[in-house]
């Protein structure tokens, strides 16, 4: 009764329905026992999350938000997992963390911006709480987060996080730290606790903490596992090819891909767009130049212009970032140059071919006007080149007083 009290009062909420589901179905290990769950606990699960549906209570201090926000969290992220279950890995369902599919505080919310709100609050130990299915998670713990314990709670379970060596190891022989994925994923989350060093050499295990705080310890990240944090093997065998192909299915990789195309604008002064624009506008443009060339080249006109035109539309683009961008990184130069260089070699290859053609054309053609001129000595030529042999001159003949022809 004194853990249902205390869990009642967390929020000005009643959580006591999510910690005893928590405290019959997550194993000592922090793995969570979905089958069981699902068979016997989903009702239970429902009438909780029905009621962190509703309006939350006004007033309600901070402390009291971050547990209820955190135990909310992970509540909902089981159920996503039970109504999908059984399934290795919670990349397997459909965009897990985006999609506004659940109800909390009167509104449509998705796990991603739970974890928004919990992140501004400014307190980075909320990466040891949250939960999201996975076996590379924080522990999962077996009571419900309280607004009077939520502190000692949470630097309870960095605690646990940090001392668990298959997710975080520490070798201070080598003075070498290998933790979760999660601190570079967030590191600007740590900064405001001096870092992920600092947060680390305090949170870590005794015989850690001395060597993160030297200039020459490293910082290494492990390979998250999104196997499902099953407390059956469901999940330990989902591999990270399996976890790319689930996170580009879910559409991340376009995000990713248009996030970056569009972050150039910021980072570097260049507008992808007009870039884009100016590049595929300048193609046609490019080609006629390269034909004005070579034709002048046949012709023996002059080429400078149409040369001119031929350079400016090769580097228009180019010369876009050059002038607009700022901050852009020497390799981007180095790209450029060999880009524009490539782009001059292949240009004057064709020019040079094309004008081979044409130089070869011109004898060949005074040879063919003198086969015919020599034969229209012996005949005429007729149509189509066909050529006809005009008759000789008559011969007399003595014998017969007429002529023929011989």
């Amino acid at each position: 009764m004194l853990v249902l009290s205390a869990a009642a009062s967390a929020a000005g909420l009643d959580h006591s329905r999510w910690d005893a589901l928590l405290q019959a179905y997550v194993t000592p290990q922090s793995l969570v026992d979905y089958g069981k769950l699902k068979e016997h606990g989903v009702r239970e699960l429902d009438t909780y999350l029905g009621e962190l549906a509703a309006p939350w209570p006004d007033g309600m201090e901070p402390e009291e938000t971050k547990a209820a926000l955190i135990n909310a969290y992970n509540a909902l992220t089981v159920r996503w997992i039970l109504s999908n279950y059984p399934v290795k890995s919670i990349w397997r369902t459909s965009d897990p963390f985006r999609v506004a599919r659940h109800t909390l505080d009167g509104a449509q919310t998705s796990l991603d911006q739970i974890e928004g709100r919990l992140r501004e609050m400014g307190d980075p130990r909320i990466h040891a709480a949250l939960v999201c299915a996975a076996r590379s998670c924080p522990p999962l713990r077996g009571e419900v987060y309280s607004s009077g314990r939520i502190d000692e709670q949470l630097d309870d379970n960095v605690r646990r996080w940090l001392a668990d060596r298959v997710k975080n190891e520490f070798v201070p022989s080598t003075r070498t730290a290998r933790v979760s994925a999660i601190f570079n994923w967030y590191g600007e989350d740590f900064k405001q606790s001096g870092g992920v060093r600092v947060f680390l050499a305090h949170y870590a295990p005794a015989d850690a903490s001395a060597f993160l705080t030297s200039p020459d310890a490293r910082i290494e990240f492990e390979t998250y596992r999104w196997g499902l944090n099953d407390a059956a093997p469901l999940g330990a065998d989902y591999s990270q090819l399996n976890f790319y192909m689930d996170w580009a299915r879910n559409g991340y990789l376009w995000v990713e891909i248009k996030n970056w195309f569009l972050g150039l604008g910021q980072k570097y002064g260049v507008n992808p767009i007009v870039f884009g624009s100016i590049y595929v506008g300048a193609i046609p443009f490019f080609s006629l130049s390269v034909a004005w060339l070579i034709r002048n080249i046949r012709r023996r006109k002059s080429s400078i212009v149409p040369a001119f035109c031929t350079c400016l539309c090769l580097i228009s683009s180019y010369l876009y970032l050059i002038v607009a961008g700022k901050n852009i990184p020497v390799w981007v130069y180095c790209f450029i140059v060999g880009m524009v260089g490539f782009g001059f070699y292949s240009v004057a290859r064709r020019i040079r071919t094309e004008s081979a053609k044409g130089a070869l054309e011109a004898p060949l053609q005074g040879v063919h006007d003198a086969g015919l001129q020599l034969l229209n000595l012996h005949g005429a030529v007729g149509p189509a080149g066909v050529v006809v042999v005009a008759d000789p001159p008559a011969v007399p003949d003595e014998h017969a007083g007429v002529t023929r022809a011989e």
